[in-house]
């Protein structure tokens, strides 16, 4: 995906952030009292996040990549508010507790490089994905590892004709996924094709 972007989309690479060390991938563990899963460490070294675009990423549905600090700053409030509802959950009855992070969830991709309200996260219990969201939206029936996910996402930029999840285009020199353009985008939008 990074040689494509640097190849096709100079301004989406150029948001992509430095790969994080060794020692900041261990620093977030020892802060999330929790082991990085392989593939996001991996991932982590590669690229540490993704400031966006014009408000988007380049991931699916202009999604983005968050750094590491984002992920623990988020990682923390999530928790903080399963806290609160744990005592909430104390005196519900056991169908009605709400769960709204479990200590093993990751967040990687958020709605936006500014936008929290939903994303997805790594279950470092299981290695799939999942999505959280702060409207309850529902999960959706896909079972993605980290790797296939971003398999998938490029196998969407080479074979743009055979994308299921959205539809890449650029707008300049940015990748702009075309489920989430704007008015004023959508003019300038040039969808891939091949």
């Amino acid at each position: 995906m990074t040689r494509w972007l640097q190849g096709n989309a100079p301004d989406s690479h150029a948001a992509l952030r430095a790969g994080a060390s060794l020692a900041a991938i261990t620093a977030l563990e020892g802060d999330l009292g929790i082991r990085i899963p392989a593939d996001l460490r991996a991932l982590s070294r590669l690229t540490a996040g993704d400031k966006g675009v014009d408000g988007g990423g380049c991931l699916p549905g202009n999604q983005a990549l968050m750094s590491l600090h984002e992920v623990a700053d988020f990682y923390r409030e999530q928790l903080d508010s399963q806290a609160h509802q744990d005592t909430l959950n104390a005196r519900r009855p056991e169908y009605d507790r709400i769960t709204v992070w479990k200590p093993a969830w990751i967040p990687v991709v958020p709605y936006g490089p500014a936008d929290r309200t939903s994303g997805l996260y790594v279950d470092a219990a299981t290695g799939y994905l999942g999505r959280w969201s702060r409207y309850n939206e529902g999960s959706g029936d896909e079972r993605d590892t980290l790797v296939t996910y971003l398999e998938d996402v490029a196998d969407m930029l080479e074979a743009p004709a055979l994308a299921t999840r959205d539809k890449p285009g650029l707008v300049g020199g940015a990748l702009v996924w075309g489920s989430r353009l704007d008015s004023v985008q959508e003019e300038r939008w040039q969808p891939l094709t091949g």
